[in-house]
């Protein structure tokens, strides 16, 4: 069995990915790490060198691999599901868990994180995650077998829900959330 992690930027997808690993027993691959692998160099400089079109052929490939293996948590780049070979070859794999925010706690999440490039070189960072959010959505629905809410959830939360989802596995040891700490007196 595998377990596919998919949805944008910052919905938590790397930490609940590795969570689910360990609690599960499977192996995670990060689609992206094996991109950066494949190709020997970061991303940033991927879509400098190649564009858009030349990594999400790079990703493609990746996706093809992973998915030809068994007992893995697959944790998705976030644009995965801009090619639609990608949505039928992940979905055959195993169960998709879509992992979803709103922009606010996206842009709240990935603001000022340098190894992740513009996705449309035009926009305000906070309009470009609208905007390309907006694109995806439908694309992340048409893959997702389930959806889960990550905003204002702890990643076991999130690991627990998923856990919660998957027949014939193993209760997650949800901790219980941190008290919140802002406007609190010191």
């Amino acid at each position: 069995m595998n377990v596919v992690l998919v949805g944008y930027r910052g919905t938590g997808k790397s930490v609940v990915a590795q969570r689910l690993g360990r609690h599960l027993g499977l192996l995670v691959v990060s689609l992206d790490a094996a991109i950066v692998q494949a190709a020997g160099q970061p991303i940033p400089e991927i879509v400098q060198q190649r564009g858009w079109p030349g990594f999400r052929d790079l990703e493609e490939q990746v996706v093809r691999e992973a998915a030809a293996a068994d007992g893995q948590v697959i944790d998705c780049g976030g644009g995965v599901v801009e090619r639609p070979a990608n949505l039928e070859v992940l979905r055959a794999a195993g169960p998709v868990f879509w992992l979803k925010a709103s922009p606010p706690m996206i842009v709240q999440r990935i603001q000022g994180d340098d190894q992740r490039p513009s996705l449309t070189g035009r926009a305000s960072f906070t309009e470009e995650v609208v905007e390309v959010l907006e694109r995806r959505m439908p694309r992340y629905a048409r893959i997702a077998h389930y959806q889960v809410d990550t905003d204002h959830r702890t990643e076991d939360q999130v690991a627990a829900e998923i856990c919660r989802l998957l027949p014939d596995a193993p209760p997650y040891p949800e901790q219980p959330p941190k008290p919140p700490t802002e406007g609190l007196p010191r």
